[in-house]
């Protein structure tokens, strides 16, 4: 396993899609030994990235064997993760009251644990429509525009799933005790808006989509379209930036004194694209390029990979043949290294040897209670 800051943590992933892989990944790319909780064996595919890091027993959890094997993982574990709906853990014999004491039990679901529609289904999209967030994303004249799946399940999810078990953590080591982190999307997103809900309590944001100044309404914050049908980003939020952006587009003094009166948003933000539209995307980005106006080309993923920067930092890499991210963040005494993705059972005999068991001992020999 990789040496990272995680190093010392033990952590058991009940397989399953979307955030909680992601949480077990980041662990593990931390150097925290996970293992994943898998139920059916496959080959090994190193496309599956959320599997980097990870270790893999294959359980039958409907076996008083397996269900006892599991059970023992757990008992030397610290943390738990999982991310099936609320009551399904409990019916496999596996739900907190049945854990030890010690156990971080992190809980990952899009509506939590409790509420009316705990028991329903939902995507990352769910979410978004139902917080507010996703009616503020796209163009005024057409429907909301998903923004893939990175705020709900991955934001609001995946990122305060592993902030609450390093919480939960911190105060262990103070109380000894573990406790029941329900991480929820709804909670998630909400969360991370506080700046927003700021904007709102002050009458400086409207509920009209993409009129606002961080959804594409100001002509200093949105993407423009270039000659060859590719685009650029400008972000130029503050007025020294902005100044920059009016300067080098040789526009009148005139666009910065305004900057944020929106009655000339609309005609602004009509004469820059027509600016834009002039050129290809790579000559703009040059002409940006090193200074401090906050424009940026909108790259393809197979570009993003070969922008400088993101070469020079390894912020992107290919690790067995796949492009994908390098370990974030970085530590300046315990960095981890990329691991590969290890086929689902492929540690099943080892991990059971470590908990003392023979691999090919029969059911009835199995536990069914922590020892």
């Amino acid at each position: 396993m990789s040496a990272g800051p995680l190093s010392s943590l033990k952590v058991v992933e009940f397989s399953g899609l979307g955030p909680v892989p992601l949480a077990g990944q980041l662990l593990a790319d931390l150097g925290a030994d996970v293992i994943c909780v898998d139920r059916v064996q496959s080959d090994a595919d190193p496309t599956d990235i959320n599997r980097r890091g990870k270790r893999s027993i294959v359980l039958n959890l409907k076996t008083p064997r397996d269900l006892g094997i599991a059970k023992r993982l757990i008992n030397r574990s610290d943390v738990l993760i999982e991310g099936f709906r609320p009551g399904v853990m409990e019916r496999l014999g596996l739900g907190p009251g049945a854990c030890p004491a010690h156990i971080i039990y992190g809980r990952m679901t899009g509506w939590g644990q409790t509420g009316p529609n705990a028991p329903t289904a939902g995507h990352d999209l769910t979410y978004l429509a139902i917080t507010g967030a996703l009616h503020a994303m796209g163009d005024p004249d057409r429907p909301p525009t998903p923004p893939l799946n990175l705020i709900a399940d991955y934001g609001g999810g995946t990122m305060f799933l592993i902030f609450g078990i390093l919480a939960a953590l911190i105060e262990r080591g103070i109380s000894g005790k573990g406790q029941v982190v329900d991480a929820a999307m709804v909670d998630g997103v909400p969360a991370m808006m506080g700046l927003i809900h700021g904007f709102l309590a002050r009458g400086e944001w409207c509920e009209t989509r993409g009129k606002n100044w961080l959804a594409g309404g100001a002509p200093f914050y949105r993407c423009y379209a270039c000659s060859d049908g590719k685009y650029i980003a400008v972000g130029a939020l503050e007025p020294q930036f902005y100044s920059v952006v009016i300067q080098k587009l040789g526009l009148p003094e005139h666009y910065l004194t305004t900057q944020m009166d929106q009655q000339y948003w609309a005609q602004h933000s009509a004469n820059i694209a027509t600016i834009f539209s002039t050129k290809p995307r790579e000559v703009w980005a040059e002409l940006f390029e090193e200074t401090d106006a906050c424009v940026a080309p909108v790259l393809t993923f197979a570009e993003a990979a070969e922008h400088p920067h993101i070469k020079a930092r390894g912020t992107l890499l290919h690790h067995e043949g796949i492009l994908q991210a390098g370990i974030a963040p970085r530590f300046s005494r315990s960095q981890a290294q990329v691991s590969k993705s290890r086929a689902a059972g492929a540690d099943t005999a080892d991990i059971l040897a470590e908990l003392g068991l023979n691999p090919f001992q029969g059911e009835s020999e199995g536990m069914t209670e922590f020892d």
